[in-house]
C-alpha cells in the first residue's frame, strides 16, 4: 500500500483524511499521469455512489482533472462495475468511481480504472502519489488545453443491457430480494430485474446521503435475512454501498458467502468446460471448506492475499477466470475486470433456473469450518506498532499451533478503515471465538 491509495483506491473520512484538495489533487495527478500517453486530452468517466460527500469530492475532481487538460464526464450515481464496464466500452482513457464501498457514509473514497478496465497498476498509482505531494511539479493548463465537462456519456441503460445479455434462463418464477444498501444498485437493481422478468422486492433502496450501509446491505444482512423468511422470497442478494459485493440468502435464511458462490460457479463452469485451468482464486481468508469441495470436484483452488486486486493479479498471472472474496466481492473475468454484484446475482439466478434446484440445494455440499472476524479500532500511526508487538507475534504462534493444523489465524491492518482485523477459523466456533477474543485483548492492550 502507498502513502495515499491502499488495498481499494484512495479513502477516508471525507474533508478530514479525504478532502476537496486531495480529490483536485488526484485529479490533477491522474490526468498527468494517465493521460501521458494519449494524443490530444485524456477522457475520464466519473461515477459515484450515494453518501452526502460524493457531490463536494466530485466537484473537486473534475476541476483537478480539467485542470490537467483531461476531458471529464459525469455519469452521475453508478455502481462501481458499471464505471469500469463503460470505460472499456467507450474507449476512455479512465475510468473513476467516488465510493468508499462498505464503510459508514462518514468515509469516501477514489478509485481509478484505466481504459481496459482495470484498477490502475500500483506503478501509476505511485506516480499520481508522487505528484499529490509535489504540486508544484503539476503543470496546469490554460487556453485550449484546458480540460472540458462533456456530458451524454452512455450510463445506467448500457450497463444494465450489458448485464441482461449475461442471462440465461426463465427468471418470472423465482421471488426475489434485493438489499441494495441505500447505494449505487437503489438506481440499477430496480431496472435490471425489471428488464430480467424477475418478480424482485427491493429494500433499503432510499438513499439519502447518510444511510449507505446503515444495518443494511452485505455488512449487515439480518435485515434480508428476515426479509426472505417471513415473505417467502426463494432468495435474497445483499449488495454493499458501491454494488461490487454481493452476498446471498436462501429461501431458509441460509447465508451463501463468497466463498460458497465461488464453489458453486466452479462446478457449473467446470462441468460446461468454461472454468479455465480448472481452477479458482480464493483469498488467505477463504473458507477451508473451499479447498475440501475443490478437491472433491476437482478444482484447484489458489489463494491470494487479501484484497480484490490481489485476487485479480493471481487470475491474470495464473490464466484463471474465476476468482474472489467470501465478503461477496466475485470476478467472473470472462464478462467483467471487477468484482460485480449485481453480475453474480444473475450467475446465480442462472443456477436457479437451470437446475430448478432451490438455493439452499445449490449449496448444500459446500463445507463451511465456523470463522470469527473481530475488528480493533487502531489509529493508523498505531496500526504497525500493534501489529509490531514481539508479545502479539508470540500469542499468534501459540494460537495456529493450538488449531492441529484446522484452519487458520490471521491478524492485519485494515487498508481502508482504522482497524486491526482479527481472523480465526476452527473446527468448532467456541474455539474461534476464544482464540480471537484473547489476541483482540491483547493488541488493545498494546500501547
Amino acid at each position: 500500500m502507498g502513502k495515499y491509495f491502499g488495498t481499494d483506491g484512495i479513502r477516508g473520512v471525507a474533508n478530514e483524511t479525504l478532502d476537496a484538495r486531495l480529490a483536485y489533487l488526484t485529479g490533477f495527478a491522474a490526468a498527468s499521469v494517465v493521460g501521458a500517453g494519449t494524443s490530444g486530452r485524456p477522457r475520464a468517466l466519473i461515477g459515484k455512489d450515494t453518501r452526502v460527500s460524493s457531490d463536494m469530492l466530485e466537484a473537486a475532481l473534475i476541476s483537478g482533472l480539467c485542470s490537467g487538460g483531461a476531458d471529464a464526464s459525469p455519469l452521475g450515481v453508478l455502481p462501481t462495475p458499471a464505471v469500469a464496464y463503460l470505460a472499456r466500452k467507450t474507449g476512455a482513457d479512465m475510468g473513476i468511481v467516488i465510493s468508499a464501498s462498505h464503510n459508514p457514509y462518514e468515509y469516501n473514497g477514489i478509485k481509478i480504472f484505466d481504459s481496459l478496465g482495470f484498477k490502475l497498476s500500483d506503478e501509476l498509482e505511485n506516480e499520481i502519489e508522487q505528484l499529490i505531494d509535489l504540486p508544484e511539479k503539476l503543470c496546469p493548463r490554460t487556453r485550449a488545453q484546458l480540460g472540458r465537462v462533456v456530458r451524454g456519456e452512455l450510463g445506467e441503460a448500457e450497463y444494465v443491457k450489458h448485464l441482461v445479455r449475461l442471462a440465461h434462463g426463465e427468471y418470472g418464477g423465482i421471488k426475489i430480494a434485493a438489499d441494495c444498501s441505500n447505494g449505487a444498485s437503489s438506481f440499477t437493481a430496480r431496472r435490471l430485474f425489471r428488464a430480467l422478468g424477475a418478480d424482485a422486492k427491493l429494500i433499503h433502496n432510499r438513499p439519502n446521503g447518510v444511510n449507505i450501509n446503515q444495518n443494511c446491505g452485505s455488512t449487515h444482512i439480518d435485515s434480508l435475512r428476515r426479509a426472505v423468511t417471513r415473505g417467502g422470497f426463494d432468495v435474497g442478494f445483499a449488495f454493499d454501498g458501491d454494488a461490487d459485493r454481493c452476498l446471498i440468502i436462501d429461501e431458509l435464511g441460509g447465508l451463501i458467502d463468497g466463498d460458497a458462490l465461488l464453489a458453486v460457479c466452479a462446478r457449473d463452469m467446470k462441468a460446461r468446460g468454461e472454468l479455465k485451468n480448472n481452477a479458482v482464486v480464493g483469498t488467505v481468508y477463504s473458507n477451508s471448506g473451499l479447498n475440501e469441495f475443490g478437491g472433491r470436484e476437482g478444482v484447484e483452488v489458489l489463494r491470494s492475499d487479501v484484497g480484490d486486486r490481489n485476487v485479480l493479479e493471481m487470475m491474470l498471472s495464473r490464466g484463471v477466470c474465476l476468482g474472489g472474496e467470501a465478503s461477496g466481492h466475485t470476478i467472473f473475468l470472462d464478462d467483467s475486470t471487477t468484482g460485480d454484484g449485481q453480475l453474480a446475482a444473475i450467475k446465480f439466478l442462472n443456477l436457479i433456473a437451470q437446475t430448478g434446484k432451490t438455493a439452499s440445494e445449490l449449496a448444500a455440499d459446500v463445507p463451511r469450518y465456523p470463522q470469527i472476524m473481530l475488528n480493533v479500532p487502531a489509529e493508523p500511526e498505531a496500526k504497525l506498532r500493534k501489529i509490531a508487538s514481539r508479545e502479539l507475534a508470540d500469542a499468534i504462534e501459540d494460537a495456529k499451533s493450538s488449531l492441529g493444523g484446522v484452519g487458520y489465524v490471521i491478524v492485519r491492518p485494515s487498508g481502508t478503515e482504522s482497524l486491526i482485523r482479527v481472523a480465526v477459523e476452527a473446527e468448532t466456533e467456541e474455539k474461534a471465538r476464544k482464540i480471537a477474543e484473547r489476541l483482540a485483548e491483547l493488541i488493545r492492550a498494546v500501547p
